[in-house]
């Protein structure tokens, strides 16, 4: 038995225990440690593929297993934070006592992306909506920029339940929206086949050493609408 044939499916479940970990700090309202641990296991989701293509394992198993743990990681996680903010924002208002649950949305939204991407054959080099680890992020950055700014318009936006409601129906409409998205997986080591994932790559750093917490936001958004232009141009040459 070949050991390594094994390793995609490990990377895969470490990705699905971090959320479980993740979930744990979340529900102790400790967003750091929850971002934390969905960074974590979206770094082991980015590399299961590479692994499965780089020991020539791809199976039905390893793309049944890496929905599943994203299912968690990048699903139920992102709609648990939302269930906790919007818990906060509501304030213990009787009339709003349902009213958080709404954040499993995201939840519901998730899902319906990943098993919608497990039998699209049009998802293979890119995507078409906003992939679960990036809209995981997005959400999970919110508590973190509301802990650590000091601008009032933020500070009463993201403590006003309805724009966090708001958010939470965007979210998941563009997790299943058709707009075609570049894929931020790398396949293969060289610079050719990586330029747009590179240029991505270090616009992001720059906006998190600009903006800090709140650049984990607005990289999401520059991912979508970087994609968008890219898709303008591909098709203004075709």
């Amino acid at each position: 038995m070949n050991p390594k044939k094994h390793i995609p499916n490990v990377i895969t479940l470490l990705n699905l225990f971090s959320g479980c970990i993740a979930i744990v700090y979340a529900s102790e309202e400790n967003f750091e440690m929850s971002f934390f641990f969905v960074f974590l296991g979206i770094f082991f989701d980015f590399f299961d593929g590479f692994f499965a293509r780089l020991f020539d394992n791809s199976s039905p198993l390893g793309l049944q297993l890496d929905s599943l743990a994203d299912m968690v990681t990048s699903g139920l996680v992102p709609g648990f934070v939302m269930f906790k903010m919007l818990t906060n924002s509501v304030n213990s208002d009787p009339s709003f006592i349902y009213f958080p649950y709404l954040g499993f949305i995201i939840t519901l939204g998730s899902c319906y992306r990943l098993a919608n991407f497990n039998i699209d054959t049009r998802q293979i080099d890119s995507f078409i909506g906003l992939p679960t680890p990036a809209n995981a992020i997005f959400i999970l950055s919110l508590p973190l920029i509301l802990k650590n700014t000091d601008s009032l318009i933020l500070l009463e936006l993201l403590t006003n339940n309805w724009v966090l409601l708001f958010v939470t129906l965007i979210s998941a409409y563009v997790l299943n929206a058709e707009i075609p998205l570049f894929s931020l997986k790398i396949k293969k080591f060289n610079l050719k086949d990586n330029v747009l994932q590179i240029v991505f790559l270090l616009i992001s750093l720059l906006l998190l050493i600009v903006f800090k917490f709140s650049g984990v936001a607005l990289i999401i958004v520059f991912y979508v609408m970087l994609s968008v232009i890219v898709n303008l141009i591909k098709r203004k040459n075709a």
